[in-house]
Formats: structure tokens, sequence, C-alpha cells
């Protein structure tokens, strides 16, 4: 069986946001018509209280996107984003919401970071999506969602690990910085991701 995965649809990465990403807007519909091709479609939320040391503003002196360590993990410090219950976490109104059989939050604990929709950034927590997919008897994953080359390639990774196939798609995802995310496609190409349009579906 394929499931659909949307990372982190929300407010806070489209334009305008505290974290915009260029063009986030642009996915959405790409992923609305994509839903209609699963049966399963997920969702993931980036989900921050307002102490969570990933925000520079946590930290006396430090700016966005400098580099710590962090708990003994390296740490970019974000503008303050998808805070709990603000607007800026909310899933974007435009996104067709009616499918989703599941969200799955991360990024709860103030001490830790959390890209992947499946586990921290140290993996010493679990949000339950792997359990929850092969319970359902997942075997392939389509990702689609922001950014490209944190929370989607991360994401990636961590279902690889799981054992799922994984297929990106193109189009219904934009980047942080673009030639970062480059690179980072080849890699997942060479362990064995396939990379589409939401064309060839």
């Amino acid at each position: 069986m394929k499931a659909l995965l949307l990372i982190d649809v929300q407010y806070d990465f489209m334009p305008g946001g505290s974290l915009p990403v260029t063009e986030g807007d642009h996915i959405i519909p790409v992923i609305n018509h994509l839903q209609n091709h699963f049966d399963l479609v997920i969702a993931s939320q980036d989900w921050h209280p307002p102490e969570h040391l990933s925000f520079a503003r946590n930290h006396l002196g430090q700016q966005a996107f400098a580099e710590i360590e962090l708990n003994g993990l390296a740490q970019t410090l974000w503008p303050a984003h998808c805070v709990q219950g603000s607007q800026g976490a909310e899933l974007h109104r435009d996104l067709d919401c009616r499918k989703i059989a599941a969200i799955f939050r991360k990024g709860m604990n103030p001490e830790i970071d959390s890209y992947s929709a499946f586990y921290d950034n140290g993996h010493r927590q679990s949000t339950g999506l792997t359990g929850y997919l092969k319970e359902r008897a997942v075997d392939t994953l389509y990702f689609t969602g922001l950014a490209a080359d944190f929370c989607v390639y991360f994401s990636i990774i961590d279902a690889l690990k799981a054992g799922f196939a994984c297929v990106l798609i193109e189009d219904a995802t934009r980047a942080i910085d673009p030639e970062n995310f480059k690179r980072q496609k080849q890699q997942l190409l060479a362990e064995g991701v396939k990379i589409i349009n939401s064309r060839d579906l």
C-alpha cells in the first residue's frame, strides 16, 4: 500500500511567515491534486513550545541561523516559528484537509529539534508514525511539503531506515537552500529514492 505524506504545510513556512520558504505556497495546489491518487494521506505539523531551544531568541546574544551545539547535537538557531496555538503553526487554509487521516506533531520537546516526521534529531523519541504506517501495511511513501532540504529530507532518511520505499514528488516541495538540496537529491537517488513530478502519477 502507498501513502502520501504532507510535511509541515504551515503558515510560518510560507511567504510572509516567520521562516518562509521561497514559493512555498506554490506547492499547495499540487498537493491538493495529488491527494486524489492516494487512499491514505498523512500530515506532519511542527508544534514548538515558546521556550524551544532551537529558537535564536531563547539564547542570549545569538542571531537567527547561527550554529551552536545543543545537548550534544549540532543545532541551527531559527527564528521562532510554528509556536503551539499560533496562526503560524496552523496548516494553510488552502490545503485540502478532508483526506488527512492523521496529523503527527513534532518538535514539542523544548530541549531538542525535530526535523523528521518520524523522530527527533537525536533519534531519542519516536512520533509513532512508523508504527502507524506499518499497522496499515504501507510499504511505499510519497513525500511532499516543506522544507525540502530539512524536514522533507530528514523524513525521507528516517523512512528509508525504517524499510519504506520512498518517492519524492519534486514539484510538491521547495527548499530553503536549493543548492544544498541539489546535493541531497544526489544522495537520495544513490540510496534508491525515486524522484518524480506530480504529472508522473
